[in-house]
């Protein structure tokens, strides 16, 4: 028996973490007599990596090794593929981990006890307040526009001089629309030079809105401006863990003092390589999903229901309180769907046979009216 001197009992974890959301992944489906099971929650590509990828993941043997700590190789390809310095980029754990990176870079508590304040469009993505709130900032959330977008103008408003960062997420998940340039572009303006703002492009690759803001374009044309991209998305690399931020090389030098030692393997690496190797392989799997949000997009338009403009790998249902409701009903036709509370419900892009019966539960449902 443990005595109560060896107990953890008067173990006390910093306050900050009693406040914070915990991070809800997306639920596998339940298995149901009869039907193939989808999942739908998690914003996944339903492809596998292409095939170049997946042999040089199984030709990978040196795992008692290291990998470079800078994955200079990679950084190196990135910036022949972006057509950008390799000294500007850092690569982390997926586009998550480079935001932490930014976040404990310039956000924080400061000598005086006050948090310094991030802001961000809310609902977006779902790990932004616990990053913050663990970076030791203080989240600053401006609601979404009626039809799912960021309000740049109460976003730029919002800012004090104890704003740090400012988060964009464009495409904007889970509700899917995209900045435009023009209006990111006045935002920049707007907001003070000593602010950073991260231009979160997850889904960049699924874009295909002509208007749509390019985070390489702004970080080239403003030094304040930092932008995270990765490869779980288009490239089907969600389990390795692998994304990256490219910025001024006055934040990249401070991005590398907080970077974690070794945070992309020698088996993420060499697959990301692969996989801009082959770049116009990745395209054609994308531009297939993109078809499929299109013809679900559609789909769901004429059954009569909302969509915001969907420029992710994913839609969005403004159910409100009728999202946990829907998300049970599509349990049943063994589709998980992703409900955030009384707000919505993000259904991912997936295999062809779940979009269409993930169509034909629309069908069938009683949509709410939608609210203003």
């Amino acid at each position: 028996m443990t005595s109560p001197e060896n107990t953890a009992g008067g173990i006390r974890a910093r306050p900050v973490v009693d406040r914070l959301p915990r991070y809800a992944a997306g639920k596998p489906p339940a298995a149901v007599e009869g039907l193939e099971s989808y999942k739908l929650s998690s914003n996944e590509n339903p492809l596998p990596p292409i095939p170049a990828v997946l042999q040089a993941i199984a030709d990978q043997r040196d795992f008692n090794r290291y990998p470079d700590p800078l994955s200079s190789k990679l950084r190196g390809a990135l910036a022949d593929f972006l057509n950008v310095p390799a000294e500007d980029i850092v690569t982390g754990a997926g586009s998550l981990g480079a935001l932490n990176q930014l976040l404990v870079t310039f956000a924080g508590q400061n000598d005086d006890g006050k948090a310094d304040e991030v802001i961000y469009a809310w609902r977006s993505f779902e790990a932004y307040p616990i990053c913050v709130g663990l970076a030791g900032a203080e989240s600053v959330r401006i609601p979404l526009t009626a039809d799912g977008r960021h309000d740049l103008d109460a976003m730029a408003t919002a800012v004090t001089a104890r704003t740090k960062v400012i988060l964009l997420c464009t495409p904007n998940n889970p509700t899917g629309p995209i900045l435009e340039k023009g209006e990111t572009e006045r935002f920049i303006r707007q907001v003070p030079s000593d602010v950073v703002i991260v231009i979160d492009e997850a889904y960049q690759e699924f874009v295909r809105a002509q208007d749509a803001v390019d985070g390489i374009e702004m970080y080239r044309k403003y030094p304040n401006v930092v932008v995270l991209r990765t490869f779980s998305k288009a490239h089907g690399l969600a389990g390795l863990r692998v994304g990256y931020s490219v910025s001024n090389p006055d934040l990249t030098q401070h991005l590398r003092v907080s970077a974690t030692p070794f945070a992309v393997s020698q088996i993420a690496e060499r697959a990301a390589i692969t996989s801009l190797q082959n770049f116009s392989q990745v395209v054609e799997r994308v531009q297939s999903l993109v078809d499929e949000r299109d013809r679900v997009t559609a789909g769901l338009r004429s059954l009569g229901w909302f969509v915001p403009d969907a420029q992710g790998n994913f839609v969005w249902l403004d159910l409100g309180e009728n999202s946990a409701e829907f998300a049970a009903l599509a349990g049943e036709q063994a589709l998980s769907v992703r409900a955030f509370g009384n707000e919505g419900v993000r259904v991912s892009i997936g295999e062809v046979e779940a979009n269409t019966r993930f169509l034909e539960l629309c069908a069938n449902y009683t949509k709410p009216p939608r609210r203003s």
